[in-house]
């Protein structure tokens, strides 16, 4: 599959998901077959102004690559400027008009932009304007269900130059709620001829085919199913090339990806922050095993790496 010049390895991508998707995370769903990741949503505006906090989440590695980075902001000299900058960094970037959260669109960002077609074209001009690499955009069914949009958003997004879209069947008012509507997806599709990508409620890899196959798009982004399982790029490569089911990871293997991902976040973050941040992912990682709400509530009281290690191999083992 290519987007604009990239050249990508497959159609199964992970989602951008904002305190989630970091330099670790994508490092391991990259491993396990991701066909392309997105950085967590990065404000066009603090970039504008320098932020350097906000530059700490461009921290990348070359074993990700290709990398898409995301973006957000509705002021055009913030996102001319970002795209200038993020030239060097991205190989592709991502302009994201489908975040739901209260504080990004009190701003007029995120899926907000979706209620003011023209600034969806002018962001799009813009950033194709200025950019040296491929623009894509993420939007939302629509703002709510007396705005659904996706469709004439999708066509004015491709006149104006971008070189994909990313679809989330469901509008602002429904947050994650609900089912995601994939016949807006599959109407985008129709709608357009630059490559569509089909995102959200995409759990298992049959659901994945699942999209796929009903709506017809190039290829599917896969998000809050990755957090504690990023196999399911594996099991959904495996799945669409042969048919067949791999077996679920066993305990071993979801103590040794926990304790790599635990390093990576150390080496990025120092072990302070690394050992804060690991909490909800090893909510994730422990999901659906036994004892595993106790398990978290001791995990969630713990300061240090090694507390943190000690306690994960306790609990593993007993699980053996």
């Amino acid at each position: 599959m290519k987007i604009g010049n990239v050249e990508l390895e497959n159609n199964i991508f992970l989602a951008p998901m904002a305190g989630i998707t970091d330099l670790p995370f994508r490092l391991i769903c990259k491993e396990q077959g991701a066909g392309l990741v997105y950085t967590e949503m990065i404000s066009s505006k603090a970039l504008f102004y320098g932020d350097e906090k906000t530059k700490q989440l461009l921290k990348s590695s070359p074993k990700e690559r290709p990398l898409a980075v995301q973006i957000f902001g509705s002021d055009l000299e913030a996102i001319k400027y970002s795209v200038k900058y993020l030239n060097d960094y991205a190989d592709i970037i991502d302009i994201n008009m489908g975040c739901p959260a209260p504080k990004i669109v009190k701003n007029g960002d995120g899926s907000k932009i979706l209620l003011d077609l023209e600034l969806v074209k002018q962001i799009v001009e813009v950033a194709v304007n200025n950019a040296e690499v491929p623009i894509t955009v993420k939007i939302r069914k629509g703002w709510d269900n007396e705005h659904v949009v996706a469709v004439e958003a999708a066509k004015i997004i491709e006149n104006a130059g971008a070189s994909a879209i990313a679809v989330h069947g469901r509008t602002r008012n429904q947050f994650y709620a609900g089912e995601a509507d994939w016949d807006i997806i599959k109407k985008v599709k129709e709608s357009v001829k630059i490559p569509v990508i089909g995102n959200g409620d995409i759990k298992s890899a049959e659901l994945a085919k699942e999209m796929l196959d009903y709506t017809k798009v190039d290829a599917v982004m896969i998000g809050r199913a990755t957090m504690g399982n990023p196999w399911i790029f594996r099991e959904t490569l495996e799945y669409l090339k042969t048919g067949n089911k791999i077996a679920e990871p066993t305990i071993d293997e979801r103590l040794e990806m926990l304790l790599k991902h635990l390093g990576l976040e150390i080496a990025l973050k120092g072990e302070v922050v690394a050992v804060k941040e690991m909490r909800k992912y090893i909510s994730g990682y422990t999901k659906g095993l036994p004892e595993a709400s106790q398990f978290r509530c001791e995990i969630n009281k713990l300061q240090t790496a090694e507390e943190v290690r000690l306690c994960v191999q306790k609990y593993f083992n007993n699980l053996k």
